[in-house]
């Protein structure tokens, strides 16, 4: 026996432990077994409960693809108008060049009178500041002056000293 333990004594260690975790664990799924199992009742009220969830997704996406659809039908309104206005220009443009007049100044008409409408509906046009600009007027990038003390040179040329 003394022989017997010497040798495979750590072998049967581990698996009395092993049997013993095995045991606990089949009795422990038999006690909670049969009071984990819903019955008759709660099966049928656990029906209806997915059915209740079931139906609400299915509403909550239809109202999403009504949603959908409402604002794809509203893009598509607004880039018939957007299609018609640059059919309308097109056609301006055309019979004004057939009349021999400058296309390209009206269609600046005609878009002056477009933004001319926009600002009279709004309330007070904003007026642009006077701005001084960013750097002296002598400044010049290329001459070098005026730069400040920073000046950029050029690596010197040749094979790199790394190795």
């Amino acid at each position: 026996v003394g022989s017997l333990l010497s040798s495979y004594g750590w072998y049967i260690l581990l698996a009395a432990v092993a049997i013993y975790l095995l045991i606990q664990k089949v009795s422990q799924s038999l006690a909670a077994g049969p009071s984990s199992q819903p019955g008759a009742a709660d099966a049928a009220v656990e029906r209806d409960v997915v059915v209740r969830r079931q139906e609400a997704l299915a509403a909550a996406r239809l109202r999403m693809q009504e949603e959908l659809n409402a604002q794809a039908e509203r893009y598509k309104e607004k880039q018939r108008q957007l299609e018609e206005e640059k059919r309308r220009q097109k056609i301006a443009m055309w019979e004004s060049m057939q009349e021999g007049k400058s296309y390209k100044g009206n269609l600046k008409l005609n878009q002056q009178e477009v933004e001319s409408g926009a600002s009279a509906s709004s309330a007070v046009p904003k007026s642009k500041p006077n701005k001084k600009p960013l750097r002296g007027g002598g400044y010049n990038p290329l001459s070098g002056e005026g730069g400040g003390t920073c000046s950029w040179r050029p690596g010197r040329r040749g094979p790199s000293a790394g190795g």
